[in-house]
């Protein structure tokens, strides 16, 4: 944490103590609201800045980085075998055969439905 967040931090712990008082001795402030939202949009802002500067970190890569991480990727995958990928093409090839004959089919019916009508 750095010393900003650290101050802001026991800035607010300090406040909430200041409060839980307020409220034990039956007095609360009225502007306590305010004050709340004053220090979370500090604690908001600092986060803010926190993605900023990771966008930042991120977008410094370049393409050596991206590449690096794409090939430690491509290592990780998990190949299929020769005989894995006959069997799986051979699978949809027949079926896009199968499919193929049954649209002929419907085709060649409502054609003939079609002819039927008109003639």
């Amino acid at each position: 944490m750095s010393k900003k967040q650290k101050q802001i931090k026991a800035q607010v712990q300090e406040d909430e103590s200041v409060k839980q008082d307020q409220i034990s001795e039956g007095v609360v402030a009225k502007d306590d609201k305010k004050q709340e939202k004053k220090s979370k949009d500090k604690v908001t802002d600092n986060k803010k800045d926190k993605k900023k500067d990771k966008k930042k970190k991120d977008k410094s890569g370049g393409i050596g980085k991206k590449t690096k991480e794409t090939i430690s990727e491509l290592k990780k995958v998990t190949w299929p075998s020769f005989g894995e990928v006959v069997k799986k093409t051979g699978i949809v090839i027949a079926f896009v055969l199968i499919f193929g004959l049954f649209l002929y089919g419907v085709n060649a019916l409502l054609g003939w439905l079609v002819s039927l009508l008109m003639g």
